[in-house]
């Protein structure tokens, strides 16, 4: 008897690289293409994808993802995504746009909330409520605005938001460029997601053009993951979808970019602020097309290469760019996801000046190392930390099915029949480590960067008021077609305003939301999970075991109580992390150390990490943390490697010093900017919070500030910088500092014991912790200014500091803000492409939004807030969403060391299980009362009025009287 029904079966066998069986499958009716990795995996993972190859930049592949989520034929509400946001226990919930594909991702470890999240995307995706009207459009994609025939024409819109956002980026600007540039003639030359200049020329007409066109189950690509009755779902998805399609002829392949004749320069602007300086701004890009995705062995060479040439510690294409004074910060990037990927050097922080320059050095340096050979340990220890990192499947917060199925879709949609192509590199991985000995990577380098014309330079152009200009710019072209408009014209913008604003605050009937299949609270698991914490002493040192499988690998942290490191000491501590395992050794260059710790270990880092003990108020512990994951049987020579790090590293290689700190500077430039939701509620906070405080000056704004002060004092006083490092390695790496945290199983301990005794023994004595010093803390409102067209609005306060407590409720009342009230008029009603808030234990508490185009009225929203709790009105069963919904972020399966992380964090907050298990019981009891009893908190935490706003020049100087102090973000 087939097992498949009314499918094609084309291939069936094991995929043993990802322990699954795996299956490919083609829906007769429909021709809809179904891959299964079917192992024992209870997080199970649907996606359904679409291969979307646009001609122009409109975004319209961007903007169906948002909008086909907005109700649909069976499930006709506004936003079914954000009522399973709500009431779903999925461990993962999303869309994503790509330069040639749009998917649709789910995952859940229960099977009943599984089959619903299937039903409702897969009625999303075929049925969407786009065809009966183009609110969704509007609302997700562009619309005029216009309140009054007086006031002026406004552009308003999710995704044309989220676009203005990104365009502000000098990295995004400067990839769309480039892309423009290697792929004249093919869709990787348009931007899926949208230019914020095309966007508004999108139609409805087109939209939906490219929906009929696209969205048919014969362009389809269903991926099935886990643990879950195969024949079931697939015969459901037949009878309640795919059966109901006949097959089409789609025509979305990808056409190849034919090859250029000779490599191509041009450049683009990009904006920075008045504050800024043109010299030192500019990113100069050198960029090569190699072949196609579907070579399996050059996939992984490539990004074997891109590590080895140019990201690697000491790499050579980085370090002759950076010995010949060619940007501060210099990165090699492989973009995998494309038929045709390429290859790219990137050097920031350059002048454009040095472009010629920047050509000869990288041509010269691959041309050296194509002819002299590569570092055969570099190559090895690349290839060596790829293996462990697709052996361990940590993918942090990302279900490993899910990233399974992401790795497929890169070959599947090119070739229908290969879809397990890269996740089948367990013997790629033993072929490239066979060719080390060979001159393969050698050749590659000459036929694909050296030999090959098909490449481009691209350089970013900094510009001072860029910004500015292009934001007159849009205001006279909106007045101009403002005037274009008859009155009859502006009559019907202005109803469509009104209309659309009406349609975004009706709620959606009853019967509308009975329509989503929802969990009980009896679906919920009522025991919180443990904490594994055995506390016993190793050589005096007080050492914490967490005992849970991990496969074989041993994570070992050391941490160092700095608790009394003051506020000139804490930014040094902050720097320690990327300093340590970057500088020579006793030993070892700080290259061959890079490459023997990829050849031995699975990873070795330094962390500055901040712990709020929760039964005092205000207080943190304050660790600097050496952390170490190894193979069992690699552990002893690993700790080795650490102690070599910890003891020997060489601080006075001050050019060593300058390229590190240049290069974190650079960094954190980008990410203040492009994390300004994190930037704007870290700074908010840290007025008033302890451990805001200390995030702040380790990695915030406050960090920021101190790395340009460290660079000054490095050309003036580099002693100073150097012997600070060296003070601070000698007083806190002692065994009165000490604790150690080990995940794996007892026995896995036992057997590490003689290890870790013998590292210990090395661990020289010193002083304790001398006290603690408090960080001062100062009420801020800051406005942070940088070139972006859109704000990070962010606004906070402390609600223990206002003498109340943590309880469960609060988790329930994040969940409602978050996708409901929030959602509402931040999103929805304001545009903005995202909101947040978030109530810690501690207390901390904030309000933020992303890439949003208001200022002043996000604040009005936040403070809003506790009139709308006063006022709450929420059904038994809308609370019971909303506790579901809650449970679902608490619950994400979590790997090991994550659950080792989780009870080590336990243990130096003071947190018990029992206050877990408490928080876990008022949740699954929050009624609509206890969550309008938390709006004389929320007013506590809003009344402390501190506030911080990263974003737009104009906006903020607009709104000056808002802030205390006004100043550029990295000036």
């Amino acid at each position: 008897m087939d097992r498949f029904v009314n499918y094609e079966l084309l291939e069936e066998r094991m995929i043993e690289d990802v322990h699954a069986k795996g299956y490919v499958l083609r829906h007769v009716k429909s021709g809809a293409r179904v891959v299964v990795l079917s192992n024992d995996d209870d997080n199970k993972v649907f996606s359904i994808g679409f291969r979307t190859t646009p001609m122009e930049d409109t975004g319209v592949p961007h903007i169906l993802e948002h909008s086909v989520l907005c109700g649909s034929k069976l499930f006709p509400v506004k936003d079914p995504f954000i009522e399973l946001a709500k009431g779903s226990l999925n461990t993962f919930l999303n869309a994503m746009t790509y330069p040639d594909k749009t998917l649709y991702p789910i995952a859940s470890y229960n099977d009943k909330d599984f089959r619903n999240l299937m039903h409702i995307y897969m009625d999303a995706v075929f049925y969407p409520n786009i065809t009966l009207h183009d609110k969704s459009f509007r609302q997700e994609g562009w619309h005029y605005e216009l309140e009054s025939l007086d006031a002026p024409l406004e552009i308003n819109g999710v995704v044309y938001n989220e676009m203005k956002g990104a365009y502000s980026s000098g990295d995004e600007i400067l990839q769309a460029k480039i892309t423009q540039t290697l792929f004249p003639d093919n869709t990787y030359g348009h931007d899926s997601g949208g230019d914020p200049w095309t966007i508004p020329e999108l139609t409805y007409e087109h939209y939906l053009d490219f929906y009929h066109t696209y969205y048919h189950p014969s362009n389809c690509y269903i991926y099935l993951y886990g643990d879950m009755d195969v024949e079931e779902r697939l015969a459901w998805m037949d009878r309640e979808y795919l059966s109901h399609f006949d097959t089409l002829d789609v025509d979305s392949h990808v056409q190849p970019q034919t090859p250029f004749a000779r490599m191509k320069d041009v450049s683009v602007e990009i904006p920075i602020t008045e504050e800024e300086k043109e010299n030192r701004s500019a990113i100069l890009s050198y960029n090569k097309v190699v072949e196609d995705i579907l070579d399996s062995r050059l996939y992984y060479a490539f990004d074997t290469l891109s590590y080895v040439l140019a990201n690697a510690p000491g790499a050579p294409v980085k370090q002759a760019l950076l010995d010949a004074g060619i940007g501060q910060d210099v990165y090699c990037s492989y973009y995998g996801e494309m038929l045709q990927p390429y290859m790219q050097f990137v050097a920031k922080n350059a002048d454009t000046e040095d472009k010629t320059r920047f050509v000869e050095v990288i041509e010269a340096t691959l041309k050296k190392v194509a002819e002299e050979g590569i570092d055969k340990e570099a190559l090895l220890g690349s290839i060596n930390m790829a293996e462990f990192k697709f052996r361990e499947a940590d993918y942090g917060q990302f279900p490993k099915g899910l990233m399974y199925g992401l790795l497929s879709y890169e070959s599947w949609i090119y070739d229908e029949t290969k879809p397990f192509l890269h996740l089948e590199c367990l013997d790629t991985f033993r072929f490239l480590r066979q060719m080390v000995e060979t001159d393969y990577f050698e050749q590659l380098i000459r036929k694909y960067l050296i030999d090959n014309p098909h490449g481009a330079v691209v350089t970013a152009v900094p510009k001072k008021g860029l910004a500015d200009r292009n934001e007159k710019k849009l205001e006279a072209e909106l007045r101009k077609k403002k005037e274009s408009f008859s009155q009859k014209e502006l009559e019907q913008i202005i109803a469509d305003t009104k209309e659309l604003s009406e349609y975004q605050e009706t709620e959606d009937t009853k019967e509308a939301l009975a329509s989503i299949p929802v969990l009980h609270r009896s679906d919920l698991r009522k025991e919180a999970l443990p904490f594994r914490n055995e506390v016993m002493e190793t050589d005096h040192i007080q050492t914490i075991l967490h005992d849970y499988e991990t496969n074989g690998i041993d994570y070992v942290t050391f941490l160092f109580d700095v608790n009394d490191a003051n506020k000139e000491e804490l930014p040094y501590l902050g720097l320690l992390q990327n300093i340590l395992g970057y500088v020579d050794t006793e030993n070892y260059s700080y290259r061959e150390f890079a490459n023997k710790s990829n050849m031995i270990t699975g990873g070795i880092e330094s962390v500055y990490a901040i712990y709020p003990i929760l039964d005092e108020k205000n207080k943190v512990d304050v660790r600097f943390e050496v952390r170490l994951r190894a193979l069992s049987d690699k552990l002893k020579p690993s700790l080795q490697l650490v102690q070599e790090m910890m003891f020997t590293s060489k601080m006075t290689d001050t050019k060593r010093l300058k390229e590190i700190i240049s290069q974190t500077k650079s960094r954190m430039q980008e990410r203040l900017s492009a994390a300004g939701h994190l930037t704007a509620s870290t700074r908010a906070l840290s007025g008033i919070s302890s451990a805001a405080s200390y995030q702040d000056m380790t990695s915030g704004v406050g960090y920021y500030k101190a790395v340009c002060a460290m660079e000054q004092l490095l050309e003036s006083n580099a002693g100073e910088v150097v012997s600070k490092l060296e003070a601070l390695i000698q007083r806190i790496f002692v065994k009165e500092r000490m604790m150690v945290s080990y995940t794996n199983t007892e026995e896995s301990f036992e057997k590490a014991l003689p290890a870790l005794k013998e590292f210990l023994a090395l661990i020289p004595k010193g002083e304790g912790s001398v006290g603690e010093v408090q960080p001062k803390l100062t009420k801020k409102k800051e406005g942070f200014i940088d070139a972006s067209q859109i704000q990070y609005v962010a606004k906070g306060g402390n609600f223990v500091q206002k003498g109340y407590s943590y309880s469960g409720y609060l988790a329930v009342l994040m969940t409602i803000l978050e996708y409901d009230y929030l959602w509402t008029n931040v999103r929805v009603m304001g545009g903005a492409y995202g909101c947040m808030n978030t109530f810690r234990r501690n207390g901390d508490t904030y309000f933020t939004s992303y890439r949003d185009p208001n200022l002043a009225g996000t604040i009005e929203v936040y403070d809003k807030i506790p009139e709308y709790l006063r006022n709450f009105q929420a059904t038994e069963e809308e609370m019971t969403k909303y506790i579901v919904g809650t449970f679902g972020a608490m619950d994400i399966p979590l790997t090991a060391s994550q659950k080792g992380f989780r009870s080590m964090s336990a243990f130096l907050q003071h947190l018990t299980y029992e206050e877990v298990q408490k928080e876990r019981d008022e949740i699954l009891g929050t009624s609509r009362e206890d969550i309008a009893a938390q709006a004389d908190l929320v007013a506590s935490v809003l009344e402390e009025d501190v506030l911080c706003v990263v974003g737009n020049e104009n906006a903020i100087k607009d709104n000056s009287s808002l802030f205390e102090v006004v100043s550029g973000l990295t000036e």
